[in-house]
């Protein structure tokens, strides 16, 4: 391939982009769910009157889904300039989202089929796209704007 067939965005770098994307759209949904639960009167009641140990959990995961949240829409920004810093921290974000996952698996109160469900997809993306991110040509020849 040739620089200039490198220069766009095409190819198996849809896929990252995919990934990127049904993700921002699962937190923009997570982040609604906690708006409502925020802004009902009954789920307000709830959290101010339940246990100190309860909202502060609630309050971390709403704090957690948020900040993904920013730092999945900074990464396809990235993508979409073509930054070199993309790759790096596209890295790091499969990283944070396996831990996350892993800590869900762990110890959330839901099925295991629920909880190995949740762990297959980042486990799956980060197993498929780390080593496509670390040795692909296209990757080296498509993320080089400052």
């Amino acid at each position: 391939m040739t620089q200039a067939e490198y220069s766009r965005i095409g190819g198996w770098l849809l896929a990252p982009m995919a990934y990127l994307i049904v993700t921002l759209l699962s937190a923009s949904l997570m982040l609604m769910l906690y708006g409502m639960a925020i802004f009902m009167p009954e789920s307000r009641e709830y959290l101010i009157t339940n246990a100190q140990a309860f909202t502060m959990q609630w309050y971390f995961s709403v704090l957690t889904a948020l900040v993904m949240w920013g730092f999945t829409l900074y990464l396809l920004w990235l993508f979409c300039q073509r930054s070199q810093r993309f790759p790096k921290l596209f890295l790091l974000w499969l990283l944070i989202t396996v831990l996350l996952a892993i800590k869900t698996f762990a110890f959330s109160p839901v099925s295991d089929e629920m909880a190995v469900r949740s762990l297959m997809w980042p486990l799956l993306m980060a197993a498929l796209l780390v080593p496509y991110i670390k040795r692909s040509q296209r990757v080296k020849g498509t993320f080089v704007e400052r």
